[in-house]
């Protein structure tokens, strides 16, 4: 039986992640309020984020930036898109 959740990005509800994501607090809580959807769309924007920004995992300012972003993207605020970037076919 799979595993739902009230997805917070989507308002709805939907089917979640296998296991938290991240240790602690932070990752409970993706685990109880995300959906697996939303956070694939986030694991794909964030890598989208990394490279056309040419960030660094290994720069703490660029950690604490994509964790600014992740949270605005899954709470369905507005967050940071790669500057002139275009989806492919467009």
């Amino acid at each position: 039986m799979t595993r739902t959740v009230f997805c917070r990005k989507y308002k709805q509800e939907l089917e979640g992640l296998e296991r938290p994501p991240y240790p602690g607090e932070l990752g409970q809580s993706i685990f109880d309020n995300v959906s697996k959807k939303a956070w694939q769309e986030w694991t794909d924007h964030q890598t989208m984020l990394i490279n056309e920004k040419h960030l660094s995992l290994m720069d703490p300012e660029s950690r604490k930036y994509l964790q600014q972003e992740m949270e605005k993207f899954l709470s369905g605020e507005e967050y940071d898109k790669a500057d002139g970037y275009v989806p492919p076919g467009k």
